[in-house]
């Protein structure tokens, strides 16, 4: 009894240092991970700071983070009406658009046919899809333009999307996802006498929008950052999107650094509007894939 009595009070005191090593791991994580934020958004912070600045405080030494009196949009109007940002941010926004509906269409019902249908070389084809994502880009580029330019897409908005209109990733990403929808469900409701389309359409999409949230916000962030492609089968101006059209405007304004951080400011302004609006269900999507293991 006495031996006993002797343990209680070690056991308790046990569990009290592990609770608070615990607690101090759990602070000091938190910690590194809100250093490592401040540390990624510090350019960013400066970079928005930048494009509301004239460029006499833009380039002070030591740099100048927040100047709420010199604030303005004269940067902005400028970049937006002189240069010609206007015409590039709506040719950004047409093929960016563009190419994420088109994705979200043919990854979605790809990955439907390859998840809950059975058809002969199903495995075959669905490998040979994968594969693809390990040839570079580069290895394609030249027969790809070779393509654009019989089928008379050079130069055109087509030539930027047709090549991006069928992602593999996509594909991929749709087919696992659906795979973890419960398959009863599915024959419930072709025994009720609903159509191929109207499952696809009504019943398994609502169930696959974190999954849909996903691939659009990559589908949008990797058309719309798009350079090599758009710099190779554009050749005039009127077509360039921001990246190519802040790639030419780095060059010509080089000392013109706070027209610069407007006009990059206006290219990452969109994505993070995208993503804001996505969010909810792109974390969803990712809770729900760790819950599946």
């Amino acid at each position: 009894m006495a031996a006993t009595a002797m343990d209680q009070p070690t056991g308790a005191s046990y569990v009290k240092r592990r609770r608070r090593g615990e607690l101090i791991g759990v602070g000091l994580g938190l910690l590194v991970l809100i250093a490592g934020a401040i540390w990624m958004l510090l350019p960013l912070v400066w970079m928005l700071s930048a494009s509301l600045m004239p460029l006499s405080e833009v380039i002070k030494v030591p740099p100048i983070w927040f100047a709420p009196d010199k604030y303005s949009l004269k940067n902005y109007i400028e970049v937006w009406g002189r240069v010609g940002f206007a015409r590039f941010f709506l040719n950004s926004v047409f093929v960016a658009f563009t190419i994420t509906f088109a994705q979200l269409l043919t990854s979605s019902m790809a990955g439907f046919a390859f998840a809950r249908y059975q058809f002969p070389g199903r495995s075959v084809i669905f490998i040979l899809i994968l594969s693809t994502m390990m040839i570079p880009f580069q290895v394609i580029m030249i027969p790809l333009f070779i393509m654009m330019a019989r089928l008379g897409f050079v130069n055109t908005y087509w030539g930027m999307i047709i090549p991006a209109i069928v992602t593999p990733f996509g594909i991929f990403m749709m087919r696992q996802f659906m795979l973890g929808v419960p398959k009863p469900l599915l024959e419930a409701a072709r025994i009720d006498g609903a159509s191929e389309p109207y499952i696809f359409s009504r019943i398994m999409l609502p169930l696959c929008k974190p999954a849909i949230a996903a691939l659009a916000i990559f589908a949008f962030l990797g058309s719309w950052d798009n350079f090599l492609w758009p710099l190779i089968v554009i050749n005039s101006k009127q077509l360039w999107t921001l990246p190519i059209a802040m790639s030419r405007f780095t060059e010509q304004y080089i000392s013109q650094t706070h027209l610069q951080m407007a006009g990059a400011s206006i290219m990452f302004i969109p994505v993070l509007i995208v993503f804001l609006l996505m969010q909810r269900h792109f974390i969803e999507g990712i809770a729900l894939s760790g819950l599946k293991g």
